[in-house]
C-alpha cells in the first residue's frame, strides 16, 4: 500500500489572532504494512482454540482510517527518516497527541479530533485536530501519524495506559503438562527471525539453559500452533559454586537477557535496612561459559528481584527487574525509587528517586504470576512508572494492560510476546505496540506551542 500525506499546521495568537501557518509532506514508514503483512505465531489465524480471546479486526484496525492510522503523536525532536523507523526512542517521546476521537480527559498533552471537518474521501482520509491554549504545549519539531489507541496517551499518562497495548490473541496452552508449560514461562529471550526461544532455570547448585524451536514464521510437517509441538534442540546445565536462588520456602531469582551477548542470573532476598546481598551468575550465549559472585551492595534497600516455583500445581514466575544497557534496574524497598546498579562494577549504584511512592502493582492482574517491569525498546515500563534512557522517571497512572503475565515481553517490529498465566489458567499473548509510526514528518523548523495558542492540525492522507 502507498500512501500520501501533507499536513497543514496552524497556530493561531488568542491574544491577537496573527495565524502561523506550516505546510509539510511526509514520507510513510512501513508500519501499516507491517501489521497487514506480517503473522507471527498465526497470531491473526483461529488455530490455537474457538474460545481464545482474539483482537475483531473491525473496529479495532479496520477500516485502516480512523483506526489503524486514527492518531497523531507529536515530538519535540526529528525523527529519522526510514519507512523502518517505527518507534520513537525513549529520550524523545511524544509531548502531545490526539485520537480518532474528542478528549474528554484531563491530560493537557490531548488534543481532539474535528468531528465536523474530519471526514473519507474518495481517495483517502482528511483528520482535522485541534488543541486548545491549554492543549499540547511545548516544542514541537516532529509529526506523526498513529493508531488510534496510540493517539490516546501515547505510551502512558497519568490519565491512562492500557491503551498502549492491544492484546491480539491470547491462546489457551492450559491443556499441556506443567512442565511443559513451565518452560515457556522461563524464556528469557526470544530470537524471531530464527524461530528460538531460550528458557533458563535453576536448580541448587546449577542452571540449565534449554534452546527451544517455536514456530514464529515458519512451521513444520508435524508443528501446531498452540506450543503443544515445541521442540527442545538442545539444552545446557552448568554447575555453579556460588549462584543459586535465595530464599527457604518462596525462590527469590531471575534470570534476564543482557542483549550483549550474555545472560544473567541474579538472586536476592528484600531488604528493609543495612545492605543488599545479591549473588549473579553471567552465562556466555555463544559457549555456556560462565562467571558468577556475590555483591553486598552498600546502604541499598531492595525489592527482591523476582522469584518463582515449579513445584505447585501451577507455573509461578514473578519479575520485578529489568536489564538494560548494561544496567539492572530493581525498585527500592519503600517503593519511592529505583536502583541502577553497574554490572560491570557493583560498586556503581545510583538511587533514582521517583518523587512520588509507587503503587506498586503489576502489569497485569495480581495473580500466581506477575510482571512488574517490562523493556520495550529503551523504555522501562512498570506499573504506574516509566523510566527513559536518561533515567527520567515518568508518572503513570497504573492500570492493568496484560494479560496474566509470566515472562517479560519480548518485541518483534509491532508485536509483544509473552507467556504467563494465574491458578490454573495458562495463556501464550500477543499485542500490538499501538503508538506507532505511521509516518514521519519533520517539520523545516521547530515550533512553539504555548499557552498563548490554539493550534489546528489538518492531515489529508491518500
Amino acid at each position: 500500500m502507498k500512501l500520501k500525506g501533507t499536513m497543514v499546521m496552524e497556530l493561531t495568537d488568542v491574544n491577537t489572532s496573527e495565524v502561523e501557518t506550516i505546510t509539510e509532506e511526509n514520507m510513510v514508514t512501513n508500519a501499516v504494512n507491517n501489521i497487514l503483512g506480517l503473522n507471527p505465531m498465526g497470531v491473526f489465524y483461529a488455530a490455537t482454540g474457538e474460545y481464545d480471546d482474539a483482537v475483531l479486526w473491525n473496529g479495532s484496525l479496520l477500516p485502516i482510517c480512523p483506526n489503524m492510522i486514527g492518531g497523531i503523536l507529536l515530538f519535540s525532536n526529528a525523527l529519522a527518516e526510514n519507512a523502518d523507523n517505527i518507534y520513537a526512542v525513549s529520550d524523545n517521546l511524544p509531548v502531545a497527541y490526539a485520537s480518532n476521537n474528542v478528549s474528554s480527559t484531563s491530560n493537557t498533552a490531548r488534543g481532539s479530533l474535528n468531528l465536523t471537518e474530519s471526514k473519507a474521501l474518495d481517495n483517502g482520509y482528511k483528520f482535522v485536530w485541534e488543541f486548545t491554549p491549554s492543549q499540547g504545549n511545548g516544542t514541537i519539531a516532529a509529526v506523526a501519524l498513529t493508531s488510534a489507541l496510540g493517539g490516546q496517551n501515547g505510551y502512558g499518562s497519568l490519565v491512562g495506559d492500557a491503551s498502549a497495548f492491544l492484546l491480539l490473541k491470547a491462546a489457551d496452552i492450559g491443556g499441556m503438562a506443567k512442565a511443559r508449560q513451565m518452560v515457556p514461562f522461563e524464556a528469557v529471550e526470544v530470537d524471531f527471525e530464527n524461530n528460538l526461544l531460550y528458557s533458563i532455570t535453576a536448580a541448587d547448585s546449577s542452571v540449565t539453559v534449554r534452546k527451544i524451536r517455536i514456530p514464529i514464521f515458519t512451521i513444520g510437517l508435524n508443528e501446531k500452533l498452540d506450543d503443544s509441538t515445541y521442540r527442545v534442540l538442545e539444552e545446557h546445565t552448568v554447575t555453579t559454586e556460588t549462584f543459586h536462588f535465595l530464599g527457604d520456602y518462596t525462590s527469590y531469582g531471575e534470570f534476564m537477557d543482557g542483549k550483549d551477548g550474555y545472560w544473567y542470573g541474579f538472586s536476592n532476598e528484600g531488604n528493609s535496612s543495612g545492605s543488599a546481598t545479591m549473588v549473579w551468575v553471567k552465562i556466555s550465549k555463544e559457549d555456556y561459559s560462565f562467571t558468577e559472585g556475590q555483591w553486598t551492595l552498600s546502604n541499598a534497600k531492595l525489592m527482591d528481584v523476582g522469584n518463582r516455583d515449579g513445584n505447585t500445581t501451577y507455573p509461578e514466575r514473578v519479575v520485578k527487574c529489568c536489564v538494560r544497557s548494561g544496567f539492572l534496574y530493581v525498585p527500592a524497598y519503600n517503593k519511592q525509587g529505583i536502583y541502577k546498579i553497574n554490572l560491570a562494577n557493583f560498586s556503581d549504584v545510583t538511587l533514582i528517586s521517583f518523587g512520588f511512592t509507587s503503587k506498586w502493582k503489576p502489569l497485569c492482574e495480581s495473580g500466581s504470576c506477575e510482571v512488574y517491569m517490562t523493556l520495550i525498546g529503551d523504555l522501562i515500563v512498570a506499573g504506574d512508572f516509566q523510566v527513559t534512557a536518561d533515567d527520567t522517571v515518568i508518572h503513570t497512572q497504573g492500570s492493568a494492560r496484560l494479560n496474566d503475565a509470566a515472562t517479560p515481553l519480548f518485541q518483534y517490529k509491532h508485536f509483544l510476546l509473552g507467556w504467563g498465566g494465574s491458578y490454573g489458567n495458562e495463556y501464550r499473548n500477543m499485542y500490538l505496540l499501538t503508538p506507532y509510526l505511521a509516518s514521519v514528518n519533520n517539520l523545516s523548523s521547530a515550533v512553539v506551542k504555548t499557552v498563548d495558542k490554539t493550534m489546528k492540525i489538518t492531515y489529508t492522507l491518500t
